[in-house]
């Protein structure tokens, strides 16, 4: 297919995949799926999806109706400069933070983003120049905990250090939301009203991802521009509408057995598209047992890939690379509405509601509860291997299991030849960045396709689909020591039991649903994870 100038374009390189898409192609054009959806025709999706969809459509217009923003945003970025105020620490997660993430890296300018609460990280953030830092404290619905336990601790240092904390936040958030009154009570610098018909994963246009984003320095304006310059084609109905051709390859793909989308960046000049488009996706798609699981991999090269089996589909951020099926190119404007648009008719193929997130709640559930308990002694281990604290699932491990190399050999040993491999790391995403290579290890050793998340922030994304999706991965999580703990102000818990809480009460969610879950807890996270490395070596042989 002929790319659109400036625009959006999609190839489709499996002959037999573009067969097989092209009867829905037809379906959708005939249906005017596009141009309804452009109009926020909530009726898409069925009677069931309605009153949601009646409120979670106002992203298609964004490239014109966040425009008003922009001066606001200059305007602020030019105060706080001009009081020496140039650092950016964005608290927020899932749609509040992976957006100005992909942005920021994009435009190569520094954004710091603390989506997470290992104490950690977070007092790495903490340890930069206060007087010269603004937080963004994004939430769509005002009460992440997460977000809620970055302001304190920042309000609370900011006040240490002799600052205001008031000049030094400012605050997105929906109208009317526990935190817009919190922000408005406090005094906050500048309260950003988001647009409350928008959903988090669609947020991207929205002030939840131009207003970091633009205070950190990146071209916003242009970023609209650039999905201006898309709606026409994207909004067609047409044979040759991109989103419309994506949808109907990756619904075609599923009809078949392909339920996972490995996404790899060939060259795109786009930085972490894929950690975008991975929630996007599977937290639309990832309910009623059905859904489309995102695999995110390191290069075209790396397993899962170059490999995909009949039980996924490659497909390629910018040109179509060896293995690949599918490509997608453009800006990133572009590509961002390109994928909403794709990803809002795959819910129509799928006949689910793309907008609506039911399983996500029961994994916060089970972590309040488990911070509310009286009793909040760690659990036991199974085992002990060296540094590694080894707790399976209940009836996980053959009896007389004592390794650690054994232990993976009985989580992977139980996923069926269609499954994944969950990899969910609860550690600092900066000092254990090394973690990342867990993924390779465990595709190559289980030959199954194998997702990667650092706990909690995929909580916020990927957490949906192990839920509600197609019921066949298995888990293992990743905990550690915590060196150097961060008390939370007003608050029962320190960002370290709340980081453990969310780890346990998420693998307590799973097992209820009858998945496998391995928990590896580091007493020492270096040694850990080096001692967990070498027992995957075991794994594979």
């Amino acid at each position: 297919m002929a790319a659109h100038p400036g625009e959006v374009a999609i190839s489709i390189v499996d002959e037999r995949l573009a067969e097989e898409a092209a009867p829905l192609v037809r379906q959708l054009v005939e249906d005017r799926v596009a141009s309804r959806l452009t109009a926020q025709d909530p009726t898409l999706w069925g009677p069931d999806a309605e009153s949601e969809a009646r409120v979670r459509l106002s992203w298609t217009s964004l490239a014109t109706s966040s425009r008003p923003l922009l001066a606001e945003i200059d305007a602020l970025r030019a105060e706080l400069a001009a009081e020496g105020v140039d650092r950016v620490v964005l608290a927020g997660m899932g749609g509040s933070s992976l957006a100005p993430e992909v942005i920021t890296a994009t435009a190569g300018v520094p954004l710091v983003v603390l989506d997470t609460t290992d104490p950690g990280q977070v007092a790495d953030a903490l340890a930069g120049e206060l007087a010269r830092t603004v937080l963004v404290v994004s939430s769509k619905s005002g009460s992440t905990v997460e977000t809620d336990s970055h302001r304190r601790v920042f309000a609370a240092a900011f006040a240490e250090e002799g600052l205001d904390p008031a000049r030094h936040i400012v605050v997105v958030t929906d109208p009317g939301s526990p935190l817009e009154k919190t922000s408005v009570e406090a005094g906050y610098r500048r309260v950003f009203q988001a647009d409350p018909d928008v959903g988090g994963r669609y947020s991207a246009l929205t002030a939840f991802g131009l207003v970091p984003a633009g205070l950190a320095g990146a071209d916003v304006a242009g970023l609209l521009d650039e999905a201006e310059a898309a709606v026409a084609v994207l909004s067609a109905d047409s044979d040759d509408n991109p989103a419309l051709v994506l949808a109907s390859a990756l619904g075609a793909a599923h009809a078949r057995g392909a339920e996972k989308v490995v996404l790899a960046d060939t060259g795109s000049g786009i930085k972490g598209f894929g950690d975008w488009a991975e929630q996007l996706v599977a937290e639309s798609t990832g309910k009623g047992g059905t859904g489309l699981l995102p695999v995110v991999v390191e290069t075209p090269q790396s397993p899962g890939f170059s490999n995909a089996g009949d039980d996924a589909t490659a497909v390629s951020i910018g040109s179509p690379a060896d293995g690949a099926v599918l490509g997608t190119t453009g800006t990133l404007g572009g590509l961002i509405l390109l994928w909403e648009y794709a990803t809002a008719v795959v819910g129509r193929l799928l006949a689910i509601n793309p907008f609506d997130q039911p399983d996500v709640e029961a994994a916060k559930k089970a972590a309040r509860a488990l911070l509310d308990s009286s009793d909040s002694a760690a659990p036991a281990p199974a085992f002990v291997s060296g540094p590694v604290e080894v707790h399976p699932s209940e009836g996980l491990l053959p009896a007389g299991t004592d390794s650690l190399a054994g232990a993976v050999h009985a989580l992977l040993a139980t996923a069926p030849a269609a499954g994944y491999v969950s990899v969910q790391v609860y550690l600092d995403r900066l000092d254990d960045a090394s973690a990342v290579l867990l993924r390779t290890q465990l595709a190559r050793s289980s030959g199954l396709q194998t997702t990667f998340g650092w706990g909690p922030r995929f909580l916020h994304s990927t957490g949906q689909y192990h839920k509600g999706g197609h019921q066949n991965g298995v888990f293992l999580q990743i905990t550690g020591a915590v060196e150097q703990d961060i008390a939370v102000p007003e608050r029962p818990y320190t960002l370290g039991s709340l980081q453990l809480a969310q780890a346990l009460g998420d693998g307590q969610v799973l097992a209820d649903h009858g998945r496998p879950v391995l928990r590896l807890h580091f007493t020492d996270r270096a040694a850990g994870l080096a001692r967990l490395v070498e027992a995957l070596a075991e794994v594979g042989r």
